[in-house]
């Protein structure tokens, strides 16, 4: 069985830099955070590494949490008013985006597939790289929609085979119930690596392979 947080010496450990451009440049990635900060570091690195390596970031996350990844990257210098004109970097909200992709509570493989398309296509004029966060599935899940949740991490992953690229996924851990390790499982198993969403310096990422 897979966890989502463990005992350190059960983690492999990467500088920040070195695991989003070398390891897990196309990786379908999950994190099940602790809390709102450890997820946020964890969100930062991976847009503030992409923007330096001169790829397109595509954030589809809460209101919320976009602000607040807004706030950190501006606080560490990135113009991100000039990214955001030159279509470098794309925020989405994620309800909307649901909303896009749905149909009777269930995501349509057709519609998820022309809208991702569009979107990724959009941030790719000036650069041939984008990685995406997708925030849609950890809405999904608190809402109570846990089959179309696992559903929507397939399809993600279709599109992974076809076309590679960088895709990070997080849940907060109070999402899942106190007896969730068959859940949180479940989740990790559509996905090729995760990242330990306990507390760790802001400069290191733990991550496991999913086997």
């Amino acid at each position: 069985m897979i966890s989502s947080q463990g005992n350190a010496n059960n983690w492999d450990i990467s500088d920040i830099q070195m695991f989003w451009g070398e390891i897990a440049p196309c990786d379908h990635l999950v994190q099940i955070y602790d809390n709102e900060y450890t997820f946020l570091n964890t969100l930062e690195g991976f847009a503030g590494d992409g923007f330096i390596r001169g790829e397109s970031v595509i954030i589809i996350a809460t209101p919320d949490h976009i602000e607040a990844l807004n706030q950190r990257l501006i606080s560490h210098g990135f113009d991100i008013q000039t990214l955001i004109a030159n279509d470098l970097y794309v925020t989405l909200d994620a309800t909307e985006a649901a909303s896009k992709i749905m149909v009777n509570n269930w995501p349509d493989e057709d519609l998820f597939t022309h809208f991702v398309t569009s979107v990724m296509t959009r941030a790719a004029k000036k650069t041939h790289k984008v990685r995406v966060f997708g925030e849609i599935v950890s809405v999904l899940w608190s809402q109570g929609h846990t089959g179309a949740t696992v559903q929507l991490e397939n399809l993600w992953h279709r599109l992974l085979n076809k076309d590679p690229f960088c895709l990070f996924c997080a849940y907060p851990k109070s999402g899942f119930t106190q007896d969730a390790a068959s859940s949180i499982d479940t989740i990790c198993k559509t996905h090729s690596k995760v990242i330990d969403g306990s507390a760790r310096p802001s400069t290191e990422l733990y991550y496991m392979n999913v086997i």
